[in-house]
This record gives structure tokens, sequence and C-alpha cells, in this order.
């Protein structure tokens, strides 16, 4: 008897295991597979990207406190303003050797796998992305791939990670003598930063990233990490930079560096509005047919170095090229941390340097151009675009998106100078709205004129 019943025992609870193991989804790969089919798909891209707009959050400067529970109190502001992606700047602790400054760089991350002490612990950044997320916000974090800080373990555990100078030390290019560059070469390295990438997604369940110096000699990385980060969730991918190769990695989307370096020559009276249509022909020409462009004004490198957007598209000037941001095809709008107050000035990279939100100068401009793009069909990526010659096309940059028997005029005067302004086109005749005070507008062939940095955008249902 006593075998009997150590048999029936090894049965029973063999049955049991094996009943639990395969009645619910709790393996890794199984969680996987149920997060990735969440993400609903339009043209390859999550689709709640396409009529899209992303927010770059300076935590350090949002805030005197400068934390992200202080920062979770802006959420409810940011919603009512439209902003639906939230780009935050690098959380990662900031290493201390060779650091700049009192307070350091964002991008000299010392741990892959903590967030930086400056901002708060872990459990708040976890509360902050669930509590974004039921506002109805998406999150993505930067991630520092190219180098890690002078301090970082990898340096004393794995010093082959790195690239070396002639004397054999760990090599920094540049001037950035707080950071150490990666070698990706070495492929215990790259599968080292897969692991710490697939952290973030799987254990704070952000929604994808925002890549800090991509490079085309980390091609193979990339396809090899995005597809394994894809497994856990769709996620949206967001590269710092240029070129075809990109997308066949499985980035959304690159950033418009070209567009908008011509954009503040077209501000500086350097070149014209002609400009815009090289750029938009360049991309498509060099990129896949759904590949995306990230469309910005101003951004954390642009604002504390290069004076944007207050220096660059000072006063009215900026107007008529964030309106050119928010309703070009192909891509999403930027704003960054302050450019709704304004603020007139370039913040410290490597200190404190609290923005003061006072006037919100810019908040209700931002905001009407946000909650169109969200609700208005013609503004989502794939909708399409048609030029419209207002006369001088070399001041005068008009077109036409449309979609679902709806379409939207944008009419921008790129030009210090008034503007006389013709339409032929007599698809565009009637009484649109015009989306910045809600009121019907005559639109027909007789002239109007357009004051310098002008510009209309109107509504046709």
């Amino acid at each position: 008897m006593n075998w009997q019943l150590s048999f029936l025992k090894i049965f029973f609870y063999s049955f049991i295991i094996f009943f639990s193991c395969n009645s619910s989804p709790s393996s890794k790969e199984e969680n996987k597979k149920n997060s990735a089919e969440e993400v609903k798909l339009v043209d390859g891209h999550p689709d709640w990207i396409m009529q899209g707009n992303i927010y770059e959050v300076n935590v350090r400067q949002y805030t005197p406190e400068g934390t992200f529970k202080a920062f979770e109190k802006q959420l409810d502001r940011l919603k009512d303003m439209g902003v639906q992606t939230l780009w935050f700047m690098p959380i990662n602790p900031i290493g201390k050797l060779d650091r700049k400054g009192t307070l350091g760089s964002y991008y000299a991350v010392s741990d892959y796998k903590d967030v930086n002490p400056e901002f708060g612990t872990m459990q708040d950044w976890k509360d902050l992305v669930n509590h974004a997320h039921e506002k109805g916000f998406k999150v993505i974090i930067d991630w520092v791939p190219n180098h890690t800080a002078a301090d970082h373990p990898w340096l004393k555990n794995h010093v082959d990670f790195y690239m070396k100078d002639s004397s054999g030390k760990p090599f920094y290019p540049f001037d950035w003598t707080d950071i150490r560059q990666l070698d990706f070469k070495n492929k215990e390295m790259q599968d080292s930063m897969t692991v710490a990438m697939e952290f973030w997604v799987s254990e704070t369940n952000i929604d994808g990233y925002r890549c800090d110096h991509v490079e085309k000699f980390q091609e193979e990385f990339w396809k090899h990490t995005i597809s394994e980060l894809n497994k856990i969730k769709r996620v949206f991918m967001l590269a710092e930079g240029e070129g075809g190769w990109i997308f066949n990695t499985g980035f959304d989307m690159d950033y418009g560096w070209s567009l908008f370096h011509k954009t503040i020559d077209i501000a500086a009276g350097k070149t014209n509005a002609l400009a815009i249509d090289t750029m938009m022909m360049k991309f498509d020409s060099t990129t896949p047919k759904n590949a995306l462009q990230l469309f910005f004004t101003s951004n954390h490198d642009e604002n504390s170095w290069n004076k944007a957007d207050y220096g660059t598209m000072p006063g009215d000037v900026h107007a008529p090229f964030a309106v050119l941001t928010q309703t070009l095809p192909k891509g999403a709008p930027l704003i960054y941390s302050g450019q709704e107050e304004p603020v007139l000035r370039s913040l410290s990279f490597f200190e404190k340097d609290t923005i003061q939100f006072q006037n919100l100068g810019r908040a209700a401009f931002y905001k009407t151009l946000l909650q169109l793009r969200k609700t208005f069909p013609p503004l989502a990526a794939n909708s399409s675009f048609r030029k419209i010659n207002t006369g001088n096309e070399k001041a005068v940059y008009a077109f036409v998106r449309e979609a679902n028997g709806k379409k939207l005029f944008v009419v921008l005067n790129l030009s210090k100078k008034v503007q006389t302004i013709k339409i032929a086109d007599n698809t565009l005749f009637g009484s649109p709205i015009n989306i910045f005070n809600r009121g019907h507008e005559s639109v027909s062939d007789q002239p109007s004129q357009l004051k310098p940095w002008g510009y209309a955008v109107y509504e046709y249902d």
C-alpha cells in the first residue's frame, strides 16, 4: 500500500504542476506575446503616434524640486494643452568622475538599470508612469547607447566593452571628457545593453525610447534589440539620427535635423521657403514609404547650446514655423519644456536652472494646434499633402492636407515682408473655419495680404 500511495501522490502533484504551467500565460514568452498584441499598428507604427505629438521633459529644470513627484503635478496642465507623448530626458544616475559642472550631464550614464536619485526613487518613477498612463499619456525615455559615464561599473568589470585610444585607455570623442565611448564590435556589450533596455519596458511599462546619437555602426545592434523589445510590447522608437538605414532596423521615426536647420536658415533670411520642398523630397527619396520624422523648433541641445527658439526664431518669427511642424505630413511635432511659456533663454545643462512657468503665453496657441491634430483626420501622419501656389513661393509656403472628406488649408508667410496672397484653386473657395478664432472666413480668388511672419490655418468639414 505504501508504494501505491506514494505513486498516487507523485501522480497527483505532477498533474497539478502540469495543469498550472499550461493553464495560464505565466511564462515570460507568453507574457511578451500577449503584451505585443495590445498595440494596434497603422502603416507599421503604433497607431497612437499617427496623430500624436511629443513633449520633451527636462525633469531637473521643470520644477524647483526637480523630481518625478513634482513633475507629476504638471500632468493635468499638459493634458489640457493637448500633450500626448512625454519624452523624458535620461533618468539614469549620472557619473561623478570627470563630471561637468555641479550636477553633470544627463547623457553621462553611470547605471543603465536605476534612476537618478536627484529625481527620486524607482517607485516614484513607476508611479509617474502609471499616473501618466491613467491620464492617457504615452511615456518614452531617453536612452544613451553610444557611451557611458567615466565611472560606469563596466569600466572596471568589462573594460573590453569600450573603445581605446592609442595608449590603450578607454576613449572619449570631442570635449566629452565625462564619458567613455562604447565599442559596438563587442557582442557581449550589445547583449548587456539589450537586457538593460528590456528592463525598462518590462519593469516600468514605458511605451518606447528616444535613442541618443544613433549611428550606422550600431545597425545590427538596433535590429536585434528592437526586435527583442517588441516581443515584450510593441514599442515606439525614435532615433536621434537621419538616414534610410535607420528604418530598416525597426525605428519608427528619425530626427528631422535637415529640415530643422533649413527652417533656421529661412528664419535668418539665408534661404527661402522652397528649401522645405527640397528637404521633404530628399526624405521621401531616401527613406521607406512609411518612414516618419520628428519636426521641431527647439530641443534640449538646440536650446542650451544654440539659443533655440528665442534666438533662432525670435518673437513673431516662431509662430509660422511652429505651425509648420504641427501640420506637415509623415511625422509628429515636438515641443520642448518651457516653449509654452516661452522661456527666452538657454537652460543650463550641468546646473540647476528652474523654468519659471508664469504666463504660459504660447499655451493657448499650442493647445489649438495639438487638439486639432489629435481629432482632425487630415493631420494624421499618413494623410495626403498637396502644395498650393499663392504667388510668391519663395516667401509663402501653402499646402492642403486631406482625409475622410475633410481638409486643412495652411498658409505661412516665412518672410519679414508683407506678402500678397492670390489663390487660384477653386476647391478651396468658401467659408472655412479659422482654427485660431473659430470664426468663418472667406477664401476666394481675391487678393489678400499676409503680414510678416503671418499664418492662417483653415478647417474644411
